[in-house]
């Protein structure tokens, strides 16, 4: 009962998500009601913050590289930009780190409509990368530039995907919900049955992203009715596609399932996130895409929740050898492989390495 005097008035600002979940789930209200507008963000560790130094200085202080013999043009800088791809779906971040600022300097430069567009994209994706290594400040104000760049309100979606990916990160759930909710209302096709997949898709998403939102948030209906409209678009676009190429965002019936075995770990839930993943393909989508590896830290955790320690383990070791940048800032991986050390009460040396390897005190 001290706990939750502590989170009505606001005494225990750090709590996490999955906390005060639990406590909302045993008192029937809203987590974010015991979140008193505070939230639980994990920030960017010296190693990682020094890593993207030169990109934050150079959207923080934008630097035109104005060049009177050989100006950037909008060719050049696309062709640069589509060039990241590799390193982008690969998570290498200490490559992409090197590259990055030069381009945005190069895209300050283009002015007209395709300049605009090619600006607002690169924008968009340094939010994804900055928010991906939280660097939660800077991001949300990439994302304002790439908003503002954005000559039609649709470039604009991918700067959205990343602030609301954000809002989740740090736990704040009614932000994050609000903007979702908005821009699935916004992008909803006026009719369903002659919508196009291009529409269906990012429209589809938002309600994924208010599922997310709503299973941590203690609102069990919400999060079926969500899945439930994101589902009724991947079954009428009928496959999966990808409807963002820099980053890789996808929709369809398998992000959808791996949606849903989201919201079942979440939810405590464990033997219906296996279900679900023994069902899916193997090779789609590939193994390095963010959401296939999310959905595995998912299959971990539903290890771990039922206490079957060696199989969560043997999954982050898979996840680790495919994307070890990314492992690393995945606080998820951490909490997963903490609730194994507390459920063995020992650690074998293969443990104990890659607890290091992931930077989780122990």
């Amino acid at each position: 009962m001290s706990l939750i005097r502590k989170l009505e008035q606001g005494d225990r600002p750090n709590v996490r998500v999955e906390t005060a979940r639990k406590l909302a789930v045993a008192l029937r209200v809203r987590t974010s009601a015991l979140q008193a507008g505070h939230t639980d963000a994990e920030h960017a560790d010296a190693e990682t913050s020094n890593l993207w130094e030169p990109v934050r200085r150079a959207l923080v202080v934008p630097v035109r590289t104005d060049d009177a013999d050989d100006p950037p043009t909008s060719r050049g800088v696309e062709a640069a930009v589509r060039a990241l791809a590799p390193l982008v779906d690969a998570h290498r971040y200490r490559d992409i780190a090197q590259v990055l600022p030069g381009l945005l300097a190069d895209a300050e430069t283009l002015d007209d409509h395709e300049g605009r567009v090619i600006r607002a994209r690169l924008l968009s994706l340094a939010a994804f990368l900055l928010v991906g290594n939280r660097q939660f400040d800077v991001a949300a104000m990439t994302v304002d530039r790439a908003v503002d760049a954005a000559p039609e309100r649709g470039i604009a979606v991918g700067a959205i995907n990343s602030l609301i990916w954000s809002h989740l990160r740090q736990g704040n759930l009614a932000a994050a919900r609000d903007l979702a909710v908005e821009w699935a209302d916004d992008l909803e096709p006026a009719r369903f049955s002659t919508a196009t997949p291009g529409r269906l898709a990012p429209w589809g998403r938002f309600w994924l992203y208010v599922a997310n939102v709503c299973v941590r948030d203690n609102s069990p209906g919400a999060t079926a009715d969500a899945l439930s409209l994101a589902r009724s678009a991947a079954v009428r676009i009928g496959r999966e596609m990808i409807y963002d190429r820099l980053p890789h965002r996808a929709f369809g019936p398998i992000t959808v399932a791996q949606a849903t075995a989201e919201c079942a770990v979440t939810a405590q839930q464990p033997r219906q996130v296996l279900t679900i993943a023994e069902a899916l393909p193997t090779a789609v989508p590939a193994a390095t895409i963010g959401n296939r590896l999310r959905h595995r830290l998912d299959v971990a955790n539903a290890h771990t929740q039922l206490r079957q320690y060696g199989e969560a383990v043997a999954v982050l070791r898979e996840v680790r050898a495919i994307a070890p940048e990314w492992i690393v800032q995945q606080r998820y991986a951490r909490d997963i492989l903490g609730a194994v050390v507390e459920g063995r009460r020992t650690l074998t040396a293969d443990m104990r390495e890659l607890a290091d390897f992931i930077r989780l005190e122990y």
